[in-house]
Protein backbone atom coordinates (compact mmCIF):
# COMPACT_ATOMS: atom_id res chain seq x y z
CA UNK A 1 0.00 0.00 0.00
CA UNK A 2 0.93 3.69 -0.80
CA UNK A 3 1.40 6.18 1.81
CA UNK A 4 -2.17 7.56 1.30
CA UNK A 5 -3.55 4.76 0.91
CA UNK A 6 -2.14 3.17 4.67
CA UNK A 7 -3.11 6.67 6.11
CA UNK A 8 -6.59 6.30 4.85
CA UNK A 9 -6.87 3.07 5.84
CA UNK A 10 -5.68 3.96 9.40
CA UNK A 11 -8.71 6.14 9.47
CA UNK A 12 -11.26 3.57 8.45
CA UNK A 13 -10.50 1.39 11.31
CA UNK A 14 -10.68 4.71 13.93
CA UNK A 15 -14.12 4.91 12.95
CA UNK A 16 -15.16 1.43 12.74
CA UNK A 17 -15.30 0.75 9.08
CA UNK A 18 -15.60 -2.79 7.85
CA UNK A 19 -14.10 -2.69 4.21
CA UNK A 20 -10.42 -3.25 3.37
CA UNK A 21 -8.99 -0.78 1.10
CA UNK A 22 -8.25 -2.12 -2.68
CA UNK A 23 -5.94 -1.03 -4.75
CA UNK A 24 -6.33 -1.42 -8.76
CA UNK A 25 -2.99 -1.24 -11.28
CA UNK A 26 -4.68 1.57 -12.70
CA UNK A 27 -6.73 5.02 -12.14
CA UNK A 28 -10.41 5.08 -11.75
CA UNK A 29 -11.33 8.38 -12.74
CA UNK A 30 -14.90 7.70 -13.42
CA UNK A 31 -17.74 5.74 -11.88
CA UNK A 32 -18.46 4.13 -15.04
CA UNK A 33 -14.74 3.05 -14.98
CA UNK A 34 -14.81 1.86 -11.32
CA UNK A 35 -17.58 -0.03 -11.99
CA UNK A 36 -16.15 -1.76 -14.55
CA UNK A 37 -12.93 -2.81 -13.19
CA UNK A 38 -15.18 -4.09 -9.72
CA UNK A 39 -17.99 -5.72 -11.72
CA UNK A 40 -21.03 -3.40 -10.04
CA UNK A 41 -23.86 -1.29 -10.93
CA UNK A 42 -22.78 2.39 -11.70
CA UNK A 43 -24.68 3.20 -9.16
CA UNK A 44 -23.55 1.65 -6.14
CA UNK A 45 -20.38 3.84 -6.84
CA UNK A 46 -20.32 6.41 -4.16
CA UNK A 47 -18.53 9.61 -5.90
CA UNK A 48 -17.26 11.76 -3.56
CA UNK A 49 -17.65 15.42 -4.88
CA UNK A 50 -16.32 18.54 -3.59
CA UNK A 51 -18.58 21.77 -3.81
CA UNK A 52 -18.21 25.18 -2.21
CA UNK A 53 -21.85 25.76 -0.39
CA UNK A 54 -21.81 29.63 0.35
CA UNK A 55 -17.85 29.72 0.20
CA UNK A 56 -17.54 26.45 2.49
CA UNK A 57 -16.76 22.97 1.83
CA UNK A 58 -19.52 20.53 0.77
CA UNK A 59 -19.12 16.83 0.57
CA UNK A 60 -21.83 14.92 -0.93
CA UNK A 61 -21.69 11.41 -1.41
CA UNK A 62 -23.47 10.74 -4.92
CA UNK A 63 -24.36 7.31 -6.26
CA UNK A 64 -22.41 7.08 -9.87
CA UNK A 65 -26.06 6.80 -11.64
CA UNK A 66 -26.80 10.12 -10.69
CA UNK A 67 -25.99 13.42 -11.65
CA UNK A 68 -26.20 16.55 -8.49
CA UNK A 69 -28.31 18.72 -8.40
CA UNK A 70 -27.23 21.76 -7.06
CA UNK A 71 -30.13 23.91 -7.49
CA UNK A 72 -32.12 21.17 -5.57
CA UNK A 73 -29.77 20.70 -2.58
CA UNK A 74 -29.30 24.63 -2.32
CA UNK A 75 -33.42 24.19 -1.32
CA UNK A 76 -33.38 21.60 0.61
CA UNK A 77 -30.08 22.36 2.86
CA UNK A 78 -30.61 26.07 2.80
CA UNK A 79 -27.67 27.29 0.72
CA UNK A 80 -27.88 30.47 -1.26
CA UNK A 81 -25.30 29.14 -4.00
CA UNK A 82 -23.37 25.62 -4.28
CA UNK A 83 -20.82 25.64 -7.58
CA UNK A 84 -18.76 22.42 -8.40
CA UNK A 85 -15.30 23.31 -6.46
CA UNK A 86 -11.89 23.85 -8.01
CA UNK A 87 -9.34 21.05 -7.98
CA UNK A 88 -7.00 23.56 -5.72
CA UNK A 89 -10.07 24.16 -3.06
CA UNK A 90 -10.79 20.23 -3.21
CA UNK A 91 -7.34 19.32 -1.94
CA UNK A 92 -7.08 22.13 0.25
CA UNK A 93 -10.69 21.07 1.43
CA UNK A 94 -9.86 17.42 1.91
CA UNK A 95 -6.11 16.81 1.40
CA UNK A 96 -7.03 14.16 -1.69
CA UNK A 97 -6.71 14.24 -5.24
CA UNK A 98 -9.68 15.10 -7.58
CA UNK A 99 -11.05 11.99 -8.85
CA UNK A 100 -9.56 9.94 -5.69
CA UNK A 101 -10.95 11.95 -2.44
CA UNK A 102 -12.78 9.65 -0.19
CA UNK A 103 -15.60 10.38 2.49
CA UNK A 104 -13.05 10.37 5.08
CA UNK A 105 -9.80 11.34 6.39
CA UNK A 106 -9.71 14.94 5.77
CA UNK A 107 -7.60 17.68 7.64
CA UNK A 108 -10.56 18.64 9.13
CA UNK A 109 -14.77 18.10 9.33
CA UNK A 110 -16.72 19.21 6.02
CA UNK A 111 -20.19 19.06 6.04
CA UNK A 112 -21.90 16.19 4.36
CA UNK A 113 -24.62 14.56 2.38
CA UNK A 114 -25.20 10.95 0.98
CA UNK A 115 -27.26 10.47 -1.53
CA UNK A 116 -29.82 8.29 -0.56
CA UNK A 117 -29.47 6.39 -4.30
CA UNK A 118 -26.98 4.22 -2.51
CA UNK A 119 -29.35 2.85 0.14
CA UNK A 120 -30.48 0.25 -2.53
CA UNK A 121 -27.10 -1.56 -3.06
CA UNK A 122 -26.47 -3.62 -0.03
CA UNK A 123 -22.62 -2.87 -0.93
CA UNK A 124 -21.32 0.46 -2.39
CA UNK A 125 -17.69 1.54 -3.53
CA UNK A 126 -15.65 4.53 -2.83
CA UNK A 127 -12.69 6.42 -3.17
CA UNK A 128 -10.14 5.75 -0.50
CA UNK A 129 -7.73 8.85 -0.98
CA UNK A 130 -5.74 8.48 -4.20
CA UNK A 131 -7.17 7.65 -7.71
CA UNK A 132 -6.39 4.07 -7.77
CA UNK A 133 -8.25 2.73 -4.60
CA UNK A 134 -11.48 2.41 -3.40
CA UNK A 135 -13.31 0.39 -0.64
CA UNK A 136 -16.21 -1.45 0.25
CA UNK A 137 -18.74 0.41 2.67
CA UNK A 138 -22.96 0.66 2.77
CA UNK A 139 -25.25 3.04 2.93
CA UNK A 140 -25.45 3.52 6.81
CA UNK A 141 -21.68 3.20 7.30
CA UNK A 142 -20.95 6.07 5.22
CA UNK A 143 -23.80 7.96 7.08
CA UNK A 144 -22.14 7.23 10.21
CA UNK A 145 -18.12 7.95 9.86
CA UNK A 146 -18.88 11.02 7.36
CA UNK A 147 -21.65 12.58 10.18
CA UNK A 148 -23.51 13.30 7.03
CA UNK A 149 -27.27 13.18 6.13
CA UNK A 150 -29.07 11.53 4.18
CA UNK A 151 -30.24 13.43 1.09
CA UNK A 152 -32.12 13.56 -2.27
CA UNK A 153 -29.12 14.74 -4.24
CA UNK A 154 -29.54 14.41 -7.74
CA UNK A 155 -31.41 12.72 -11.21
CA UNK A 156 -30.12 9.97 -13.21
Amino acid sequence: MSNTTDAFTARLRELGAHGEVVEFEVELPTAAAAAEELGCEVGAIANSLVFTADGEPLLVIASGAHRVDTRGLERSLGIRKIRRASPEFVVEATGQPVGGVGPVGHPQLIRTVVDRGLASHPTVWAGAGAKHAMFPTNFDELLRITGGSPADVGRS
